[in-house]
């Protein structure tokens, strides 16, 4: 193999088998490095350590999210199952919000999902919410002490979008830290090398999760509101509505993803910006810019790498690489964010490129129903921060988590 080859990864270039252990250190604190190699040997390749076909070229991610041969449905049953047959039996409450979530399921029931929930995330009813955005993300800079060290994840990233989202549904803000919890518990459930621990953790999240979103659907049907919950009561498609059960797991989702991602995704921003040294002000000098900006943080360094996707038929996915129904395969979407045959010196952080474009929201059906949502915050958040703390830096070095495929910071200390 060529000296350039990253430590710790093995490619058998007859083979198109990788393996690359995905808890390595040097790995998950930048997996750029790999991807480059990869991008140059095989952008589609085994990797031994999922046991299934992944593809990081942008042209190939962005066709098999569109592909309808392949979804997010199990055609074995519960979604993310760990083996036909296992028992799951200590995973009834979590596989009872999976089988309802709109993620995880495929047309027609899909369809009628989204339709139902889309309504509330079109742009016209996100754009509303800018003021708000901006008023409590200078709330949460007010509460930064100036003489000390503040780590912007807690302080910032994590409060702001779990905010919003709790408004915009109608629930409790205050509960805000235990929504965090439910969610990181749930979200656990899909890094590799889960245990049993996490699996239990993460049950016992969902049935708790969904025993105080019932309680609050209930309230709501006594006393509809103008909020996101009593929309979901009231909305009808063909004369259908959601079922409890189908309210709770959007509702779920809706947390999840309503925060997740927006979280890492502003750390992971707040680095780059830094990253880049200057006068940050640069990066936000009119909305044209700030939104220019977000789209080059999205695509530089996404918050998540890997969307997996089942095949419902025989498929020859790319020369000589055909997969059976029910196997999966892996669309890397930071990869593709970095592919050189889609970007100039993908490497190099440049909001102004005019090759801009992203996989980091998905693409197809399952396109992130939150997107409009997730660019507004960060549109917000980020050009608020820097403005009003223009001198903002790094007070030691970030450290990303043993997380893959999500790609997150342990913490973002920063000085003012």
């Amino acid at each position: 193999m060529s000296k350039l080859t990253p430590p710790g990864l093995v490619f058998d270039p007859a083979t198109r088998h990788l393996r690359l252990d995905p808890h390595k250190h040097a790995f998950f604190q930048n997996p750029y490095e790999a991807y480059a190699f990869l991008h140059g040997a095989s952008n589609a390749f085994f990797w031994e350590e999922f046991g299934f076909w992944c593809f990081g070229g942008f042209d190939d991610v962005n066709r098999l999210l569109r592909d309808r041969r392949f979804g997010r449905q199990n055609p074995a049953g519960i979604p993310d199952s760990r083996g036909i047959g296992q028992d799951r039996s200590h995973l009834r409450a979590f596989d009872g919000i999976e089988a309802n979530s709109m993620l995880e399921l495929e047309p027609p029931v899909h369809t009628r999902l989204r339709t139902l929930v889309n309504r509330a995330f079109v742009s016209r009813q996100v754009e509303r919410l800018r003021p708000r955005v901006e008023a409590l993300a200078n709330q949460l800079i007010d509460r930064f002490d100036p003489g000390k060290t503040v780590d912007l994840l807690p302080a910032f990233a994590a409060p702001l979008p779990v905010t919003i989202i709790a408004e915009m549904l109608g629930v409790p803000v205050e509960m805000g830290p235990q929504l965090l919890d439910w969610s990181h518990q749930m979200v656990a459930m899909y890094i590799h090398g889960r245990t049993r621990e996490i699996e239990e953790m993460a049950n016992r999240a969902a049935g708790e999760f969904a025993d105080f979103l019932r309680f609050h659907v209930t309230e709501r049907r006594k006393n509809p509101g103008d909020d996101l919950l009593s929309l979901l009561i009231s909305a009808q498609e063909d004369g259908q509505k959601l079922s409890e059960d189908e309210m709770v797991s959007s509702t779920i989702l809706l947390l999840n993803a309503g925060h997740e991602a927006t979280v890492h995704q502003t750390g992971n921003a707040v680095r780059s910006i830094l990253m880049q040294g200057g006068d940050v002000s640069r990066f936000f000098g009119s909305p044209e810019a700030t939104a220019a900006t977000v789209e080059e943080c999205l695509r530089f360094d996404a918050p998540l790498h890997m969307f997996t996707r089942y095949a419902y038929q025989e498929t020859e996915v790319a020369p000589g690489i055909i997969v059976q129904p029910g196997q999966t395969i892996g669309l890397l979407l930071g990869m593709a964010n970095h592919d050189p045959r889609a970007f100039a010196e993908p490497q190099a952080f440049r909001p102004d490129r005019p090759d801009q474009k992203n996989v980091s929201f998905g693409a197809g059906i399952h396109f992130c129903i939150g997107a409009p949502l997730a660019r507004l915050e960060l549109q917000v958040s980020l050009k608020t921060l820097f403005e009003r703390h223009p001198k903002l830096h790094l007070a030691e070095r970030p450290s990303f988590r043993d997380t893959y495929h999500f790609h997150g910071l342990e913490r973002l200390a920063v000085g003012f």
